[in-house]
């Protein structure tokens, strides 16, 4: 049974959200402020949280910062701002996920099983290394010389499909798709910055990666 704490102070959107987990068999712990929302974590993991950004005590980007600081698990941002800064923000802190409030409660629904399915180690990925750096697909992490590299779950999520598919084109919608969600096709943008920052971290020479290409105007390539 998968462990949620859902951090919102809606009392009817937290007994609505609760309900219906619980009614798909998902272990519930409900707070309603930032604090105790990392007291709860603190003393009870969870597999999946899920976060109002407009919290009474701190804002919600705290709880992302404070929680990332020592657990990977996966967040799912629910909130009533819809600027595409405080997307991005909030995905740039450690976020997962991100819904914009009103939302349909099935949708959020596939969202929870899609994280936890992606939260699952694979124990049959591969240790992917290259000259400059390697990445454990099982683990979730990579290192550079040996030297830990911390990735924002959005970094992680496009490397790991790129590292997926050695030496093959994967195309720039289908990132955009994968990582962002449909609709996303032509935001090309996001992927020039995204993969700047993936080549500053893991590249010898940025400027001049031979690990992480760019195929202009058809998508990107990962070669060992």
């Amino acid at each position: 049974m998968s462990r949620i704490l859902i951090v919102e102070d809606d009392p009817q959107l937290l007994r609505a959200l609760s309900i219906n987990l619980r009614a798909r068999h998902y272990a519930v712990t409900a707070v309603t402020e930032g604090v105790a929302a990392l007291k709860a974590a603190a003393a009870s993991p969870p597999d999946l949280v899920i976060l109002d950004l407009g919290l009474p005590d701190i804002d919600g980007v705290e709880v992302v910062a404070g929680l990332r600081g020592w657990t990977t698990v996966p967040i799912i941002i629910l909130s009533a701002r819809d600027a595409q800064r405080d997307k991005v923000n909030a995905l740039d802190l450690g976020a997962d996920d991100y819904l914009t409030k009103p939302f349909g409660m099935d949708e959020l629904l596939a969202r929870v099983r899609a994280a936890l399915r992606r939260a699952q180690p694979d124990p049959q990925a591969p240790v992917v290394t290259t000259e400059t750096f390697t990445v454990d697909l099982a683990a979730k992490r990579a290192s550079r010389h040996g030297t830990p590299v911390r990735l924002t779950p959005t970094e992680w999520h496009l490397l790991e499909i790129l590292v997926r598919h050695p030496g093959q084109l994967v195309t720039g919608s289908r990132l955009l798709t994968e990582v962002w969600g449909p609709g996303r096709e032509k935001d090309t943008n996001y992927l020039r910055v995204y993969l700047a920052q993936l080549r500053s971290k893991l590249e010898h020479d940025p400027s001049h990666p031979v690990h992480l290409i760019t195929e202009p105007g058809l998508g990107y390539r990962f070669e060992p």
